[in-house]
This record gives structure tokens, C-alpha cells and sequence, in this order.
């Protein structure tokens, strides 16, 4: 094991730091600095700050031929009030590191320790700290940023956290491994009645209450099967919050998910002449669009192989549970630039599920975490 014992407690001190002030896509500005700060320790050949917004990039270079690889974790919280009782809670109201990323940082950084004492010998290492996952936009904007080129990797790797499987236990497959997902909106429109007399107004009332089961019942199949899709109403809104009014808009969001990425179209297409449909019916007009657009998350056999080869030397039970997963990770885009793979790392049986007000990443996968990708950075780069 590269770290030492004053390491490990180091390294969860700066967690629990990382815990205690969450920020939300693109607003990880003072989560950026912490990083960067812990960083000047662990003496990066290079740093790129702002990458793609607050991403933070740290780069170890041999100087010598080989490849280049990527670890990735992200910076992002989520806009949930944390219900932990934690002695290092959330100190902001209606914010909450409840998907573990600040776990998955803290990782990255136990890396940067390793790596400053025992560089690698060949090829280099990026250690991407990424904005804005949760949202989709993150790694879309940091690929875009033209410093990526500088630091293009030959192959990308990256984990999460997963409540469910033993603690420390790893789930892995190639090929598709995260779904493809997208919000849409939908906004109705009619106009507005005395509520003694709606006949005199345009309701989405009806529309609202067709939409919504219909839509759901797009969805069909299981996440193994290549036609799998899903969709999910996540809000609705109608009307004013008055009682003497009847009401002329409303607002349906739904989550469209799919296998791949070609399934999504499909998706889509079918979602928007339903919806078309029963707003002409209902004489109201209509207006669509699209935010948190996740690409399908594809594990390449060379890059799950080493995964596989460094789980093995480590001597860390592995399986395939779960996978492919219903969820989605903005990892996917990874794929067009890189031969990339994501790996699940068990977060315990008893564990709160991610995005509960409840769920606390386990300190405990810190060094599990570490290895893994230290034993994989090692088979790649060093001379055999």
C-alpha cells in the first residue's frame, strides 16, 4: 500500500472538509481551491485550473513515451438538505454531498500523493477533477475547453460508489455499463377562466392528467435488453395558486432513459408526438425542449481488461452485479476521445442509497479506491 497511516487520516480529514461545504454544478469555485490547495503538497508537474468551468486538472509526466491516462472524479453536490447528523454535515442550507463525490475526489488526491513520491515511469497520469456532473454539462465542457487537447489521454478511467454491494466489493462489465438519459419540458398553454366558469377558458387540466400516465407507459423492457426505456414524470405544475382561477398553463418534466444512444432518438421522437397529440387535442399550444443531456456510458474491453487485471492483482472481489445501470454518468462523453471504462465500487449492504437526505460516503473505500487505480496507473506505465 502507497499511503501511509498519517496519510489515511489526512485524506478523510479532507473529505469531511469537502463534505461540510458542498457546492452544486457549476458553482464548485471554493471546492476548486481545496483541491488545488491539498494538491500544492503532492507537487503536480502541471496544473490546469478552470478547465471547462471550475475543473481542476493535475498531471504527472514521466517524460518519457507512453501512454497517457486519466482518473476522473467530480466536484459537484446536489441540491438535497442533508439528513445525516454527522458531526461534519453540510454547512449549507439545502446542500449536500449525497452522491459521494467528495469520496470520489478524495481519491484522486490519495493518487496525487502516491504519485508525487513514486512518479510514474513512463507515459503520464491526469487526474481530472470535473465539474458540473450532475447536470450532464461537465464533461461536455471540459472536452470542449481547448486546453483538453494539451492533455488528451489515451485512455480514461473513472468509479462510483455504489450502496448496495458489500463494502469494498467492485461491479464491472464491458459494453454498456450507464444509460443514456435526458429532461425534457413540456409547457402548455390555453387561457384563463373565472373557475365558476371554465367553459369560458382553454384548461390543461386534461392534458396534465393524460400525459403523465401515458408517458410513462413509453417505458418498457429491462436494462439488459437493447431496447430498454424508460420514462419517469419528475415534476408537474398547473395554474395559479388561487381559487378563483382556471388555470391556462402547466409544466410536465419527464426523464427520458435508453440503453445506447441510438435507442434515445426513438425515445424521444415518441414522447414528443404523444405529447403533440394530446395538446392538439386539448387546443392548447405547445413548447418542448431538453436540459441534463447524458450520453450512454460504454466500458471498451481493453480498458475494462486492465481494470480487471489491476482488481485481480489487488486482490479485490469483483462481479457484475447491477450493471448495465438505469442511471446515468457524464462520463460516457469520455468515450469519444479515449478508450475509457468505469468500474462500481460497493458502498455497503447497508448503506443509504445515493441521493437520499441520509446517504454519507464510507471513509473505508478511500484506500480501496486508491489501489485500484494505482495498481492500474502501475501496469501501464511502469517498465515490466
Amino acid at each position: 500500500m502507497f499511503l501511509t497511516n498519517k496519510d489515511l487520516i489526512d485524506l478523510v480529514d479532507f473529505r469531511r472538509e469537502l463534505h461540510r461545504f458542498p457546492e452544486i454544478s457549476g458553482e464548485e469555485k471554493e471546492t476548486a481551491i481545496r483541491i488545488r490547495r491539498f494538491l500544492e503538497r503532492a507537487a503536480p508537474d502541471r496544473v490546469l485550473a478552470d478547465l471547462g468551468g471550475h475543473g481542476v486538472a493535475a498531471v504527472y509526466d514521466s517524460g518519457r513515451s507512453g501512454p497517457s491516462i486519466l482518473i476522473r472524479s467530480e466536484l459537484d453536490a446536489l441540491p438535497i438538505e442533508e439528513k445525516t447528523g454527522v458531526a461534519y454535515s453540510s454547512t449549507i442550507n439545502g446542500r449536500g454531498h449525497l452522491c459521494g463525490h467528495d469520496g470520489h475526489s478524495t481519491i484522486l488526491t490519495a493518487l496525487a500523493l502516491g504519485l508525487s513520491r513514486n512518479p510514474p515511469e513512463t507515459g503520464r497520469v491526469i487526474l481530472l477533477f470535473q465539474p458540473a456532473e450532475e447536470t450532464g454539462a461537465g464533461a461536455a465542457a471540459v472536452l470542449a475547453d481547448p486546453r483538453f487537447s494539451e492533455i488528451k489521454p489515451d485512455f480514461s478511467f473513472s468509479l462510483h460508489n455504489l450502496p448496495g454491494l458489500p463494502l469494498g466489493h467492485v461491479s464491472l462489465i464491458d459494453g454498456p455499463v450507464n444509460c443514456a438519459s435526458r429532461g425534457l419540458k413540456i409547457k402548455l398553454s390555453g387561457k384563463t377562466a373565472h373557475a365558476s366558469m371554465p367553459e369560458y377558458g382553454i384548461s390543461p387540466m386534461q392534458a396534465i392528467s393524460q400525459l403523465m400516465p401515458a408517458l410513462t407507459e413509453l417505458g418498457s423492457g429491462h436494462p439488459s435488453q437493447s431496447d430498454f426505456s424508460m420514462v419517469t414524470v419528475t415534476h408537474a405544475s398547473m395554474g395559479e395558486a388561487a381559487f378563483g382561477i382556471s388555470p391556462a398553463d402547466a409544466e410536465i418534466w419527464v426523464t427520458l432513459r435508453t440503453l445506447t444512444d441510438d435507442r434515445m432518438a426513438a425515445l424521444c421522437a415518441d414522447a414528443e408526438a404523444l405529447a403533440h397529440k394530446v395538446a392538439a387535442s386539448e387546443k392548447l399550444a405547445i413548447e418542448m425542449t431538453y436540459d441534463d443531456i447524458f450520453l450512454y456510458c460504454d466500458n471498451a474491453s481493453d480498458a475494462t481488461s486492465h481494470l480487471i487485471q489491476a482488481l485481480d492483482d489487488e486482490k479485490i472481489t469483483r462481479g457484475t452485479e447491477g450493471l448495465p445501470m438505469r442511471g446515468s454518468e457524464d462520463f460516457g462523453r469520455f468515450r469519444s476521445v479515449s478508450s475509457s471504462a468505469m468500474f462500481f465500487l460497493g458502498a455497503g449492504m447497508n448503506s443509504a442509497s445515493l441521493h437520499n437526505p441520509d446517504y454519507d460516503f464510507p471513509d473505508e473505500l478511500i484506500e480501496i479506491g486508491a489501489r485500484i487505480f494505482m495498481r492500474t496507473i502501475r501496469n501501464l506505465t511502469d517498465r515490466q
